[in-house]
């Protein structure tokens, strides 16, 4: 039988973040400040650590829809896609895990 990870929503925000990131090519401190966000704030996203409400969660949407120029809906901040991996720390290393 197959191993199920189990990932909590905070998981999953954090995935999609750095895949956003990734897409947008800017630092942490850059994307935090076009997402109107501390570095703080960007940085405890990204490691799963704090869980936005659900109206910074929109703002969040918003703020990578205007980025990237595309519609990002808050409930795609935490849908699952095993395309959306970045395996690299490092933005500028940007690798993308293929599963």
């Amino acid at each position: 039988m197959a191993n199920i990870i189990k990932l909590e929503s905070k998981d999953i925000l954090a995935i999609n973040l750095k895949f956003y990131r990734y897409l947008s090519h800017l630092s942490q401190e850059k994307f935090a400040e076009a997402l109107e966000t501390s570095l703080i704030y960007e940085n405890q996203l990204e490691k799963g650590k704090r869980n936005p409400s659900l109206e910074m969660l929109d703002r969040i949407a918003i703020s990578i829809s205007k980025l990237l120029g595309t519609d990002i809906t808050s409930s795609e901040l935490i849908t699952y896609d095993k395309n959306k991996i970045i395996s690299s720390k490092r933005i500028d290393e940007k690798k993308v895990i293929k599963v």
